[in-house]
């Protein structure tokens, strides 16, 4: 039997959203560590650092203005055996961050996705499909968003280097920042 996911300690920080009327609003960034998952709602917002291989899946419900970020780093949880936490995997832990977003009042039928991650670290001159985890975590994430009919709105995922990502509850951005490429939003 799987254990209840037991969220991680929240670490907060203040931030500073711009509406577009040029009003000012604080909120709170939250951070997603790895193998975890957060929701919040407007005018927090949610960042997780150093996504390599692992990818990030954010969650969003522009009526509600609920969000949620996913750090998964494996594909499958039914491949391995000690599978207890759920956010560890794409396939549980997308399956977790829906049901916690619907508790917070978000509509799984409105939901959209973005996503980021899933590099390729380390060079080999190996083939083999079990080493290319970057890839199978972003394909796990897009069939699982395929199964719950979550359209994936945008992605930058791939490649062979790292990402930290940030969600904005307020606009659904997705800012995406790596070291020595320009900052993106997407």
């Amino acid at each position: 039997m799987r254990e209840k996911f037991v969220p991680q300690a929240v670490f907060l920080e203040t931030v500073k959203i711009r509406k577009k009327n040029g009003q000012l609003y604080m909120g709170n960034m939250i951070k997603v560590g790895m193998a975890d998952l957060k929701v919040c709602k407007c005018p927090d917002a949610l960042t997780t650092l150093g996504l390599g291989s692992c990818v990030g899946v954010a969650l969003y419900d522009p009526v509600t203005k609920v969000s949620g970020l996913l750090h998964c780093m494996l594909p499958d949880s039914t491949q391995i055996r000690n599978n207890s936490n759920v956010a560890k995997f794409a396939d549980t832990g997308i399956d977790e961050l829906i049901r916690q977003m619907e508790n917070l009042g978000a509509s799984k039928s409105r939901l959209v996705a973005k996503m980021a991650g899933g590099a390729q670290m380390f060079a080999m001159a190996s083939q083999n499909e079990s080493l290319r985890v970057g890839e199978r975590n972003a394909a796990a994430a897009r069939a699982k968003l395929k199964e719950y009919r979550i359209r994936l709105l945008a992605e930058d995922c791939g490649l062979n280097y790292g990402r930290t990502v940030e969600f904005y509850s307020e606009t659904g951005d997705y800012v995406i920042k790596s070291v020595g490429k320009p900052q993106k939003t997407i």
